[in-house]
């Protein structure tokens, strides 16, 4: 045990909560903004603005979110570079196999192909094949067993967000709104799970004001201790890179959770807002603000999604206009402050518990 114990010392390969729930995970959070998120930013101005230059630069950086994420979390457990630039087909392969759940299975497989291919970095005279053999050999080996299941999970997390659909439109703005705000947060892509739902109509409107209550939230109750680099990152990228304060404290969770679950319901039942747009746009909140340019082209032209749904395209009125800049930004910019301010009275959440990395 000393021995394997001085080994993995050697070779930098340290199991803790840390290097796996904190660095990695949020290393993985910028790989998946810059790519997939930032993607769909740049596809959604491409599309708007009619540049179909825009357009394609959007897909392709969407097209490689999978190897984006795994070398992310490569650099955070510092693996060497034949590891690292390894994990680029691992990412592929991991994502393409998770589906919905593509995000949380790169984290994974991530992990473990990185840390076997620094087991054998540099021990052999032939390193130049068997480290890259070995990163990816595993890496994909993984992605074939172990992917799937973790997309079905997902795929199943999606399943209870479209029953919930079904009900009621208080109880599914509630539950709607939470369940796709945490999605976003986690590492499971929010956006990817309402595209492959097709989740259009009043529940993508309530999936709208819960992302956007996690993003505006955390942005804003925790500008004391980010300020503005912060508000933006957050704001306009993801709120996913709270997850390494949430996994310190999960309370922080509260505000953000709470407030999803009151503007759910205030969207659907009260503007009855909408989002017919394309269904990603449903999982992005204000990342970009494609969640609110989302409502707006469902306004004017709804995705074939919608449209196959009984959507046809309206002339927003002022009550339109107000519910969505109420939904997506004062009231979240407003409740999860407010919730915050009572956790921290309660000594749940204390000073730079919300400071990022």
């Amino acid at each position: 045990m000393e021995k394997f114990k001085a080994f993995c010392k050697r070779k930098n390969i340290e199991v803790s909560a840390k290097r796996y729930g904190i660095d990695a995970l949020g290393a993985m959070a910028q790989g998946l903004f810059c790519s997939l998120l930032i993607g769909t930013i740049i596809k959604t101005l491409g599309a708007q603005l009619g540049v179909p230059f825009l357009t394609d630069i959007g897909t392709y950086a969407m097209s490689v979110s999978g190897p984006a994420m795994a070398v992310a979390i490569g650099y955070a457990l510092q693996a060497p570079p034949m590891v690292l630039f390894s994990l680029a087909a691992v990412g592929y392969a991991a994502n393409a196999e998770g589906g919905a759940g593509g995000p949380l299975a790169v984290l994974i497989i991530a992990i473990l192909a990185a840390e076997c291919g620094k087991a054998v970095s540099k021990e052999t005279k032939i390193d130049i094949l068997v480290t890259p053999a070995v990163t990816i050999l595993v890496g994909v080996a993984l992605a074939k067993w172990i992917a799937p299941p973790i997309g079905t999970a997902a795929s199943a997390f999606g399943i209870i967000i479209d029953n919930a659909t079904k009900l009621q439109p208080f109880w599914m703005g509630i539950a709607v709104s939470v369940l796709v705000g945490v999605a976003l947060t986690l590492p499971i892509s929010s956006a990817a799970i309402c595209s492959v739902l097709g989740l259009t109509g009043l529940a993508g409107g309530a999936a709208v004001a819960g992302c956007c209550a996690q993003m505006v939230g955390f942005a804003v109750m925790s500008f004391k201790e980010n300020r503005w680099g912060g508000l933006v990152s957050q704001g306009l990228g993801t709120s996913m890179l709270q997850m390494p304060n949430i996994v310190r404290n999960p309370r922080v969770w509260i505000a953000p959770t709470l407030a999803s679950a009151i503007t759910g319901p205030i969207a659907t039942c009260v503007f009855h807002l909408e989002m017919n747009g394309a269904p990603i746009n449903s999982g992005m909140g204000t990342c970009g603000l494609c969640g609110l340019i989302g409502v707006w082209t469902g306004w004017v032209s709804p995705s074939e999604e919608a449209v196959a749904k009984g959507a046809a395209a309206m002339s927003p009125t002022g009550f339109d206009w107000l519910g969505l800049i109420l939904v997506a930004i004062v009231l979240p910019a407003i409740l999860a402050p407010l919730i915050n301010m009572v956790c921290r009275r309660l000594g749940w959440v204390k000073d730079g518990d919300l400071k990022l990395d």
